[in-house]
């Protein structure tokens, strides 16, 4: 079974995932083994690992640490050209279908690509739409491109469906590590309600009720980052997943 079949089974399953999203820049390496068990446990249904920038040379590292202390899916969400390791389950080949920067449109993809295909890493083609959260963040600055506008679901929504004729595989809506504000529900109801494609959905996401409300509206998977950064104990991981996992039957897809 792919990585991607492991992700559309657990959405069968569970009705919506569940990932914590691991920046090797600002997680203690020295915690990481513990708080990976510990999120196992509590009903993380995989982990995601990257940021935009990378300031340490820890990343295949912390690849391995997590590797080692758990057997759920664990996936590249990359921030450059040098997050890619065979190590990993997959990495999530992301096209920047948001922004109009033609090097995160086929720039990038086409230099990853025969170091994907050589290594060979399963690559999980996913359009990655960055959405206004109030702020400047550091995908937007480093992508130099502008969001789509929080308050224009149709926008969005006709992003997504590009995606899917183009032939992606998922959908990413990523307000940005540290976001004043998530993505907003009724975006998430426009696209899940339109457009057949998995959908990951993070970013500003800080409670559990938040995190909820993403899957009621339709996230196929619900991330956290930095929220599990600063409080990263397994009994706050568990209500997160027990909350994007209390969806009743009627809800699921």
């Amino acid at each position: 079974m792919t990585t991607f079949q492991r992700l559309l089974k657990i959405r069968q399953e569970r009705g919506a995932g569940y990932l914590v999203l691991i920046d090797p820049d600002k997680n203690d390496k020295g915690k990481l083994p513990s708080f990976v068990r510990e999120a196992t446990e509590a009903g993380v249904d995989g982990f995601l690992v990257g940021g935009s920038l990378m300031l340490t040379n820890e990343f295949e590292a912390h690849l391995q640490t997590i590797k080692r202390n758990t057997t759920l899916p664990v996936l590249i969400f990359p921030g450059s050209l040098l997050q890619v390791s065979s190590i990993a389950d997959a990495i999530l080949f992301l096209i920047l279908i948001s922004g109009r920067n033609a090097e995160h449109l086929i720039g990038n993809q086409v230099i990853a690509a025969p170091i994907i295909k050589k290594t060979g890493l399963e690559a999980i083609s996913t359009g990655y739409m960055l959405i206004e959260a109030g702020k400047t963040t550091s995908a937007e600055f480093m992508s130099n491109t502008k969001p789509i506008p929080r308050n224009k679901p149709d926008i969005a929504l006709a992003h997504a469906l590009a995606a899917e004729l183009i032939g992606m595989k998922m959908l990413y809506l990523d307000a940005g590590s540290g976001a004043d504000a998530s993505v907003p529900d009724e975006m998430i109801r426009a696209i899940s309600g339109s457009c057949t494609l998995p959908m990951i959905v993070g970013g500003g996401i800080r409670t559990p009720e938040e995190a909820r409300k993403k899957a009621e509206a339709g996230a196929s998977f619900v991330v956290t980052g930095t929220v599990t950064e600063q409080n990263n104990h397994g009994s706050f991981v568990r209500e997160l997943a027990e909350a994007v996992h209390s969806l009743p039957t009627a809800n699921r897809k």
